[in-house]
């Protein structure tokens, strides 16, 4: 029976929208993870009898809570704060912190219920979590950073934990704001434990955690292209965002061959026919750490470069696309341009930048399509690596990482295309793939609890 046709299905997705009135990118998030799972668990009648997939896809908690701080103008300012824990059936709660004026309940449900089957396709034991604020600390002063960040962790260190949920960073949130929230949870509880990932070296960070997510999706692309018998090398690349995820996802291209040739940010992007070589790339991570820099200046320093206000980079033409930016930045257009244009792969630097439409697009053209869940794990992969080395007080070697986290991104290919392959094609659907494979790690391990 076709899963549009399938009844149990649409009234799960109707019974979503009704508990989940006004927050369409959790409601699309599930949707879309929904179609492939009840396919896979038509004739699988004890996921049905425990109701496994409504459970996951119901929080195990949404904490809400007030921040108030003190700007430079000793103005009283006061914003909201979330965490979701979303599951944590095979681990403590893992994911990610967002300061953003964006940032609202939808989108964190949304990240977290992704968050809990990304880190389930790892292979490491940790639950999905996220959190995050609606605090924009661009224009903000060091010092008004440092007291919104305190404030957040005074409230929040009542739910996290070594053992219970371990935050991360995520846009807006570096290795600054995770210093100041570490150092309050210290000062409150009097403990230094590993509570957060992403910190400085100085104070039990890991090497590769920066790099791990653009590392990490170019590992992924690799993956499908040797699986499909090609290679990155000498492949025209186009990459959106300037970012972390994005300035190491050229980094990593560099080093495998392929061609970089567009990078952007929110108010449009850059396109290099002559392609992003190491010296350009240093120049964009230098002026990116730059308050209010932009990535239109490029031109000015970069003949032949060309800035396209107010557009994204998907009408370049290339064989390979990294959206590394943000959620639902490629639509249904946008991919039949991409398609259109020689791409044969996408792999996702970002959480779900690929909206509904773009997703049928890429199916239906059988372009090799990693999802976010998949591509993008190489940062909480790293990220349960330094878990590890807090735990038993070691710093393992940038080698040692580099190489957990290619076996890492190989072993969640590996499983993805254990569930996503296409009958009587070669072709791999890595988008269902992904979806089965981390359900199914969580369900059976919610199956052994009985009904919890």
């Amino acid at each position: 029976m076709a899963v549009s046709d399938h009844v149990g299905f649409d009234q799960f997705i109707e019974g979503l929208k009704k508990r989940n009135p006004g927050q369409p990118e959790f409601v699309q998030a599930v949707s879309e993870v929904a179609r492939d799972i009840f396919d896979f668990i038509a004739d699988k009648e004890e996921y049905h009898e425990y109701q496994i997939l409504r459970r996951i896809a119901e929080p195990d908690r949404v904490v809400s809570f007030r921040v108030c701080w003190e700007d430079d103008n000793q103005d009283i300012r006061v914003q909201r704060g979330w965490r979701v824990q979303n599951n944590n059936a095979i681990g403590p709660y893992k994911g990610g912190i967002r300061f953003h004026p964006s940032v609202t309940e939808s989108v964190l449900k949304f990240l977290a219920f992704e968050q809990t089957f990304k880190n389930s396709l790892t292979g490491l034991p940790l639950g999905g979590a996220k959190g995050g604020a609606n605090f924009n600390p661009k224009g903000k002063s060091d010092h008004e950073v440092m007291r919104f960040s305190q404030s957040f962790m005074t409230e929040l260190y009542r739910h996290v934990g070594e053992d219970v949920d371990i935050p991360a960073g995520d846009i807006g949130v570096g290795a600054r704001e995770i210093g100041y929230m570490f150092g309050e949870y210290k000062r409150i509880t009097n403990k230094f434990t590993g509570v957060l990932t992403g910190k400085g070296l100085e104070y039990g960070g890991s090497l590769v955690r920066t790099e791990a997510t653009g590392y990490g999706a170019v590992y992924f692309m690799q993956n499908m292209l040797e699986h499909a018998g090609n290679a990155v090398e000498g492949k025209t690349c186009i990459v959106s965002g300037s970012g972390n995820v994005a300035t190491h996802a050229v980094e990593k291209l560099l080093q495998l061959g392929g061609k970089p040739v567009t990078l952007s940010d929110s108010q449009g992007f850059i396109h290099d026919p002559d392609g992003i070589d190491e010296e350009k790339l240093a120049w964009v991570k230098e002026h990116k750490t730059r308050r209010y820099g932009r990535i239109a200046e490029y031109v000015d320093s970069f003949n032949g470069a060309t800035y396209h206000e107010g557009e994204r980079p998907w009408s370049v033409p290339g064989e390979l696309a990294f959206p590394c930016a943000t959620q639902n930045e490629i639509c249904g257009e946008d991919a039949r341009m991409l398609v259109d244009n020689g791409c044969i792969a996408v792999s996702e630097g970002a959480n779900m930048p690929t909206d509904r439409d773009a997703a049928h697009v890429f199916k239906e053209a059988q372009t090799l399509f990693a999802p976010g869940k998949a591509a993008n794990a190489g940062g909480v992969a790293l990220s349960g690596l330094e878990m590890s080395q807090n735990a038993t007080r070691q710093s393992w070697t940038d080698d040692q990482l580099q190489e957990l986290l290619r076996d890492l991104m190989k072993g969640i290919h590996d499983r993805c295309v254990e569930y996503g392959g296409v009958k009587g094609s070669e072709h791999i659907d890595y988008a269902r793939g992904a979806n089965i494979a981390g359900f199914v790690k969580v369900g059976k391990a919610m199956l052994a609890y009985g009904v919890v």
